[in-house]
């Protein structure tokens, strides 16, 4: 059977109001956009596909039209259940302006559930999230006020054992679009130049035990049985629709980098990848934060100030000796930060997200160094919603609630705070417009009681002072 297909002959197959799943990240990482891009022009033609729910783990999109940007147009989309949403300006439009119902779910959550729907289990059951705003008793995941007014619960408080867990509900899915590189006309499909595979399995499985289809775009076809078996990430049985795009990207960056697909070692002599970070607040913090590791430990570094915490380690000679993880499924290697975060080059292993997530979960973080965006009395951080913009957490409640210690890593206040920089030292010459530290944060992305319950070690580093989780109230540590 010859499953290829052309883009916009999928695209004319959508009906209104179907569920889709989308498996891709920031960085243009496995992203399906020929296809994405065909479902738009359908919608701007003719108004359909319309209503749909979108349901997608980590950030997608180049923060202006690919990606999750192409879905965002009023009434194509009713109901968005998203990791992270940061990638996509226009969604988050929309879900502002209360245009869409706007979910948001831890993205280990969201993936590892797709993954127990794929396996007929009755959904997630899990402990990440207690405490936090996926828990009902904070919201629930519902991200605006439509969500809220929709009564569509994706989470539910139980107990086992005597403990409180959460339960991620299952649902049906009537399409996964994900990209790949190479497939045969049968449907298998391989990432074997793919810098991730994320959590296309996961999304795949889901979508097919639902009764519903898979569509795969890929770079390059080659005849059935010509890839090797070992290389193959999608068996043809899961796969409807093969779409054949030789324009497709390995990522945003354009130019096919087999080092970031792990197909080559790092060349004897060529340094790391470092971006120079100047002297000054995220600097300052970094340098810090890197006294907290210790050699041999597992670590995970997160999105932003975090990202320079590497530089400072590889001056102390430290970087060689620990094991780096993220949430895409990367081990070790030059990990790129910014838009291309999630990706690196030479690593030494990559995994699917859902392993990941598994890793995370049972405790494989010695040190998870993480943003701040809010902090406040309680011990409770915010990063997933900033001011009334939905942001979403992405991978930061699975890693901070498991992690062994949290570093969170974050500037005082923001927003016109001007320093001056004199030999060794950072003078403050006005402070922020915006408090980073306040009495309640806006949202718990992080929750203080929780991780007291945990008994887990929590700092809190700014550029100005340093800060403990203590039994009962934050201490102040360092000034």
């Amino acid at each position: 059977m010859d499953k290829r297909i052309d883009a916009d002959a999928v695209a004319a197959t959508i009906e209104d109001g179907a569920t889709i799943l989308l498996a891709s990240n920031g960085g243009g990482m496995l992203e399906a956009d020929f296809v994405y891009a065909a479902i738009e022009r359908r919608f701007l033609v003719t108004g359909h596909p319309r209503d749909l729910t979108l349901v997608h783990a980590l950030g997608i999109g180049d923060g202006k039209d690919r990606g999750l940007n192409r879905f965002a147009h009023e009434r194509m989309v009713a109901r968005v259940i998203g990791g992270h949403w940061s990638w996509s300006p226009r969604m988050q439009a929309l879900a502002e302006a209360e245009l869409i119902e706007a979910f948001v779910l831890p993205a280990g959550c969201i993936a590892l559930r797709n993954r127990e729907v794929g396996a007929g289990r009755p959904g997630l059951i899990t402990h990440v999230g207690l405490g936090t705003f996926a828990d009902p008793r904070l919201g629930g995941g519902a991200a605006n006020e439509q969500a809220r007014r929709s009564g569509v619960r994706l989470v539910e408080l139980i107990e086992i054992g005597g403990e409180e867990k959460l339960r991620y509900l299952p649902f049906r899915a009537d399409l996964a679009i994900v990209g790949g590189s190479i497939a045969d006309p049968a449907g298998n499909v391989s990432f074997v130049h793919e810098a991730a595979d994320l959590d296309a399995l996961a999304a795949v499985t889901a979508a097919h035990a639902s009764g519903g289809r898979v569509i795969a775009q890929v770079a390059e076809l080659v005849p059935r049985h010509a890839q090797p078996a070992r290389q193959v990430a999608l068996p043809g049985i899961l796969v409807d629709h093969v779409v054949h795009y030789p324009d497709q990207q390995q990522s945003y960056l354009g130019k096919f980098d087999p080092a970031m697909s792990g197909e080559i070692p790092r060349p004897d002599g060529e340094p790391p990848l470092d971006e120079p970070v100047e002297f000054g607040p995220r600097l300052i913090i970094a340098r810090r934060a890197a006294e907290e590791i210790r050699a041999g430990a597992s670590v995970n570094f997160g999105y932003g100030i975090p990202g320079a915490i590497p530089g400072v380690l590889r001056q102390k000679g430290l970087m060689q000796t620990l094991w780096v993880t993220v949430e895409q499924g990367i081990h070790n290697g030059d990990l790129y930060d910014g838009f291309m975060f999630g990706a690196a080059r030479y690593p030494e292993a990559i995994v699917s997200s859902t392993r990941q997530f598994d890793f995370y979960s049972g405790g494989g973080i010695d040190v998870g160094f993480l943003g701040m965006g809010e902090m406040d009395q309680d011990g409770n951080v915010n990063v997933s919603r900033l001011g009334s913009r939905i942001v979403g957490p992405g991978g930061f409640v699975d890693i901070s609630q498991n992690a062994k210690e949290v570093v969170f890593c974050g500037t005082f206040d923001a927003r016109g705070t001007r320093y001056r920089h004199e030999p060794g030292r950072l003078v403050l010459e006005a402070p922020g417009q915006v408090r980073k530290l306040v009495e309640q944060v806006r949202e718990v992305t992080f929750s203080g009681r929780y991780g007291r319950v945990r008994r887990q070690e929590v700092l809190y580093v700014t550029e100005r002072a340093v800060f403990r989780l203590a039994p009962d109230a934050i201490e102040l540590v360092e000034v």
